[in-house]
């Protein structure tokens, strides 16, 4: 195929200036077949369109080929094959053509299958309770006269086609098992997180310098003696771990019980993490023991006497 400057030149050369097509022969290295083509046809762009691709070398295995992608079609979409696989497959079986051959073949051969192929659709059935469809949705109601966009639950049964719709407007719950295991009131606007700082402290034990900096512990309001406490301590040496350790001890001891020991250490003049601990400590109510009744059988009926004057027997033994 010629190029329209090539055909132009042709043109030009022929017709303008009067020369024999011999000479524009050599001088544009073209075939006397181009030439004559262009000047007789007066066409300025000439395209070629094969109406039958040949298949030298792929032609004998079509049948193998298209047995190939037909079983290849119906398998998952997982275990599909690739069509370099295909290819490999198909030199396994002594095709000894090119990549691009086959390529170009499963592209025409899905082209075509698509074209022939009309979508269908079985009717499914269910039995009560068997499944259910489920997807999210966000809408927009009026809440306190106020537009927002909530995020709303659709439920919709297979059997009946009953629809259940649920809105978590007010409270975000965090379940884990059938347990609440986090909960946190809903933020109506844009651009806005919220955090609950108590989420962190478990995080805070092993990265203790992230209660000066950490983004859920900025603005942080503490009880006041808490406060107090922290406060006395951001400026002394290894203060945030000392923090860190009483914030922690309000997992397990409660925050009512924690600050009762910072109030009573700030009384004494102190703020170090091991008097409130300790304090903590001494609040805490003793474990009763239990008591163990021994059994008639397991009673000593002749009680050791505690006499040294033994051990001097066992001296003069021979």
């Amino acid at each position: 195929m010629k190029g329209v400057d090539t055909i132009a030149r042709i043109r030009r050369e022929f017709f303008t200036r009067g020369r024999a097509i011999k000479d524009i022969v050599r001088g544009l290295h073209v075939s006397r077949n181009t030439v004559r083509k262009v000047i007789r046809s007066g066409a300025t762009a000439f395209t070629y369109e094969r109406d039958v691709q040949p298949l030298p070398k792929l032609g004998p295995w079509r049948d193998d080929l298209d047995r190939m992608l037909t079983t290849n079609a119906g398998r998952s979409a997982r275990e599909r094959l690739t069509l370099i696989r295909i290819y490999e497959a198909l030199r396994g079986l002594g095709y000894e053509g090119g990549y691009d051959a086959v390529r170009r073949y499963a592209k025409t051969w899905k082209r075509e299958r698509a074209s022939v192929t009309a979508q269908a659709f079985v009717p499914l059935i269910f039995a009560p309770g068997e499944a259910y469809q489920f997807d999210w949705s966000h809408e927009i109601v009026l809440i306190g006269g106020t537009t927002v966009t909530v995020k709303v639950v659709h439920v919709r049964l297979c059997h009946s086609r009953m629809l259940f719709v649920r809105a978590y407007a007010e409270r975000i719950e965090i379940q884990q098992g059938g347990r609440v295991v986090a909960e946190h009131a809903r933020a109506f606007g844009r651009d806005q997180t919220v955090f609950d700082p108590w989420h962190y402290v478990p995080v805070l034990a092993r990265k203790p310098g992230a209660l000066r900096n950490g983004a859920p512990f900025k603005d942080w309001m503490l009880p006041a003696t808490l406060d107090r406490v922290r406060r006395k301590l951001a400026g002394s040496t290894g203060g945030d771990r000392q923090m860190v350790e009483i914030l922690t001890a309000v997992l397990g001891a409660g925050l009512l019980a924690v600050e009762a020991a910072c109030a009573e250490a700030l009384r004494e003049g102190v703020h170090s993490a091991d008097v409130v601990l300790n304090i903590l400590a001494r609040q805490r109510e003793p474990t009763t023991p239990v008591t163990i009744l021994t059994p008639e059988s397991l009673r000593l009926r002749h009680e050791p006497v505690a006499d040294c004057a033994r051990y001097d027997s066992l001296r003069r033994a021979p």
